[in-house]
């Protein structure tokens, strides 16, 4: 706001709009005193307000910019920011208490006592939200701090203390979005910004009871056109707010009925009641008419009683159910005859202890200027300016993807507060998951988990932001919505359970074997995909018939499992032993025998190339299929070489070794090395697909004339 004299102080522009007139009064702090230097008033042309609810926002927003240009010509100041009030028509109060801890004892700053009135009214909305279950929306308009705590006792001023924990008792007042909305789009139609925003009567206590008197249990109405606003106070501090939507203006209607005038008139007659024994008036028809004071309070005594039964209800219910000790009484409609004595009578006590207040309680109000209004009537105005000094309750407008969203301005609103005020759904904020995978293992329940997928992109005012990035009035907020990432999916064979083996011996030699598993009694192989609730078994034991099969042994004699006769069913699980009679002699051996005696290896059996397939067994890596790849040919002095090898080595099971999830028998030689492995397989090494060759060994590295043993596991790929 402007200066219009040096050292005079921040000129405050303050707004009461009532439900009959405009009240504007522009002053400045100095010396702990407010000096009023401007004041101005305009009744309504049309009933564009009722019961402190604005009906007609051109109207009331025409009204307001005549009063600001006014002020302004008195002034011949520019008036930009207002402070303005809301009446209490659907008024609810939520008291909280909040806490904040420090890591160590700390000297307690403003910023402080701040952030932790702050918290407080986070809370007091969420308690707002539970308890409350409707479908308006609601704000925070004012908030009084009723106790500070400094590590856990209760203390009168925070500031400069030191303390390891601070605590509050605050009292929040939330009005529904139409009431503050309306407020908001009348003065922007007189061209000004909303500096502050509290309640009315909160800006009345501001004036008519100074903080010493607040220790007392006193009440304070503010009876308006259409509503009578309540507050309490006791202990030191307010209590409880409360509003009635019964006035003064029910009061006029009933003398425009009996009257036969219109509104306006009727309302001369009511405030001249007061002061003059007789009025005149010209009625409907243009007669001359007289009516008595007397007259008139007896016409209004039945409707004075009912306004007054019913703000000593709310009074006594404000209170805990009990009377006050004294009452205050603002705004123009107390000081009809017979009110404040009413009022006292339905309260229960004395008459003098209710009583109408306004220059009398005006000492720390300076009136710079001649002819200034003093009464009662003039106490919510100058409290709306004293308001900007006690808080700062404004209320912020940002764009947000092309929505204007009107913000509760706490000191830190961030992109996250404009999302939930405009409702934008809270998971398109953050990265979404994909579907998970539910299956079972064995009886065991397995979850995968979907991955996550990008998270929201956000600008404010085209710079990049996040959820937490401060937002202030004017802001230009854009938020893409996160995406969803991929559904969970796993093969067979990246289950744990199936990377496992089972080790055996079989006739004296170490065997590995893979596990086997199955989907609803169907035999799968490592590449299945495991489907949402499939129940997949993974066997840890073969039966004998089983291990027969995978090896293409030929069985024709006795059987024993760790040195027990056992059958072609009995399962044999890791560790055990598998042995069996002479006659019970391997294919390989019987083919190795024929080829030791032959000595020619173009007519090895071993080497036909033969894929033996295995009904009842997987591979190491899931295949149902065992490789048998026939090597390279040799020249004739490489076979001779391989036919005079040891007989030993000729009549043992041939080497096998799983290479790229495919299980390949290595034969005609005594031993291996990792580079014969390309006699088995199909790799094209002539062809580069990739940078380099990837060789691994169980696991690591492996050296390309490192020895091979049974059971290796070998990877070879192009990277």
């Amino acid at each position: 706001m402007s200066l219009t004299k040096e050292g005079q102080g921040q000129l405050v522009f303050g707004l009461d709009i009532g439900t009959r007139s405009i009240v504007g009064t522009v002053g400045f702090m100095k010396d702990n005193k407010f000096h009023v230097i401007a004041q101005r008033a305009k009744e309504h042309e049309t009933r564009a307000m009722l019961d402190g609810q604005i009906h007609d926002i051109i109207k009331v927003g025409s009204s307001i910019k005549a009063v600001k240009e006014q002020l302004e010509e008195d002034l011949n100041v520019e008036l930009k920011d207002v402070c303005i009030a809301a009446a209490g028509r659907v008024l609810k109060t939520v008291t909280t208490h909040a806490e904040t801890d420090f890591e160590s004892d700390k000297e307690v700053e403003e910023i402080d006592i701040n952030n932790l009135s702050s918290y407080a009214i986070e809370r007091a909305y969420e308690q707002f939200q539970k308890e409350n279950d409707t479908d308006l929306k609601f704000y925070c308009v004012g908030y009084t701090p009723m106790r500070y705590y400094m590590n856990g006792y209760q203390i009168g001023n925070l500031e400069g203390h030191k303390a390891r924990q601070i605590g509050l008792d605050l009292i929040a007042t939330f009005l529904p979005d139409d009431v503050v909305d309306g407020l908001y789009k009348a003065v922007e139609l007189a061209e000004l910004h909303v500096a502050n925003l509290t309640l009315e009567p909160i800006a009345a206590i501001q004036v008519a009871i100074p903080e010493k008197f607040r220790m007392l249990n006193m009440a304070l109405v503010d009876v308006g056109a259409g509503t009578s606003d309540v507050s309490i106070t006791k202990d030191g501090t307010i209590t409880a707010y409360g509003m009635i939507p019964v006035a003064g203006d029910s009061l006029t209607d009933i003398l425009v009925q009996h009257c036969l005038v219109d509104f306006d008139t009727a309302e001369m007659i009511k405030r001249k009641s007061g002061v003059e024994d007789i009025i005149e008036y010209n009625d409907i028809m243009g007669l001359k008419q007289t009516i008595s004071a007397k007259e008139v309070s007896e016409l209004l005594q039945t409707e004075v009683e009912s306004m007054t039964e019913k703000v000593a209800e709310c009074i006594k219910d404000l209170n805990g159910d009990k009377p006050v000790s004294a009452v205050f009484v603002v705004g123009g409609g107390g000081t009809v005859p017979g009110y404040t004595e009413s009022l006292a009578k339905k309260l229960g006590i004395v008459t003098e202890r209710v009583a109408i207040r306004g220059e009398e309680v005006m000492g720390n109000i300076v009136f710079d200027m001649e002819n200034a209004e003093k009464s009662s009537l003039m106490v919510t105005p100058i409290g709306i300016c004293l308001s900007y000094y006690e808080q700062n309750n404004n209320f912020v407008i940002v764009d947000f993807n092309g929505e204007r969203a009107k913000l509760y301005d706490n000191g830190h609103l961030t992109v996250t507060d404009a999302a939930m005020q405009l409702q934008f759904p809270n998971e398109d904020l953050f990265p979404k998951r994909g579907k998970a995978l539910t299956f079972t293992v064995n009886g065991k329940s397995h979850m995968m988990r979907g991955s996550l997928g990008e998270a929201a992109i956000i600008k404010v005012n085209d710079e990049p932001a996040d959820m937490y990035t401060q937002v202030h009035g004017g802001d230009i907020i854009s938020v893409i919505p996160s995406t969803t990432g991929e559904d969970a999916k796993i093969e067979i064979g990246r289950i744990k359970e199936f990377t496992e083996q089972i080790s055996i011996v079989v006739n004296g030699k170490k065997i590995v074997l893979p596990k086997t598993a199955n989907v609803s009694g169907k035999l799968v192989n490592e590449y299945t995909s495991v489907l949402e609730g499939d129940n997949i078994e993974i066997h840890n034991y073969y039966t004998v018939k089983e291990v027969a099969e995978f090896l293409d042994l030929d069985i024709t004699g006795d059987i024993f499992v760790n040195e027990t006769k056992a059958n072609l069913n009995t399962k044999v699980y890791e560790g055990f032993t598998l042995s069996f009679e002479n006659d019970a002699v391997s294919v390989y051996a019987k083919e190795n025998e024929n080829n030791a005696e032959d000595k020619e290896p173009d007519k090895d059996p071993v080497k036909t190339g033969a894929s033996v397939k295995n009904e009842g067994s997987v591979s190491g890596q899931g295949s149902n299929e065992i490789h048998e790849e026939k090597p390279a040919e040799k020249n004739d002095e490489s076979a001779e070489e391989s036919n005079t090898s040891s007989t030993d080595q000729v009549l043992n099971i041939p080497l096998s070794v799983t290479v790229n999830g495919k299980l390949y028998r290595l034969s005609g030689k005594p031993s291996y090395v990792f580079v014969d492995v390309f006699d088995y397989i199909n790799f094209d090494l002539k062809n580069s697909q990739g940078r380099s060759i990837v060789t691994q060994l169980n696991g690591r590295s492996a050296e390309y004339m490192e020895k091979l043993k049974d059971g290796d596991v070998i990877n070879i790929y192009w990277k």
